[in-house]
């Protein structure tokens, strides 16, 4: 048996617990006493923040990890977006974190890929503040 994770919600905030979505209606703390992928409402990822490549990926695996009845076509589009994602970036950090992403998710465990890949959206917001043109390619163009 996995550690217990302890999570604590605010008033009104919702978590997403393998398909399921609870709401607290006052504070709440609870355990979860095993290994279970949950999202809370302050991770979720709206359509309209996915204005990037890698939260366009974070998108994707928070959509597998909270619809588990849609895995298989949120699957296809992973593996879709993972051909051409590392073609997008030379940045050495990224390029690496999407291998492990990549491992984590062959493995079954696109929680933890997505928490992988919080490390890297940080990285991407530097490398298209400071430069849009060196780090960040578009596939297919001439």
């Amino acid at each position: 048996m996995t550690t217990p994770t302890r999570v604590t919600l605010r008033p009104g905030e919702r978590i997403f617990i393998n398909g399921a979505v609870l709401k607290s209606d006052g504070r709440a703390t609870f355990e979860i006493l095993n290994d279970v992928p949950y999202l809370t409402e302050s991770e979720i990822m709206h359509a309209q923040q996915t204005v990037t490549p890698l939260r366009q990926l974070y998108y994707i695996l928070q959509t597998m990890i909270i619809e588990p009845t849609g895995m298989e076509i949120a699957r296809g589009v992973y593996d879709d977006t993972m051909r051409w994602l590392p073609q997008a970036f030379a940045n050495p950090l990224v390029l690496a974190g999407l291998e492990t992403i990549s491992q984590q998710v062959a493995a079954g465990s696109p929680f933890n890929a997505l928490k992988t890949l919080r490390a890297l959206i940080p990285i991407e917001d530097a490398i298209l503040g400071a430069n849009r043109s060196s780090e960040l390619r578009v596939v297919g163009a001439g």
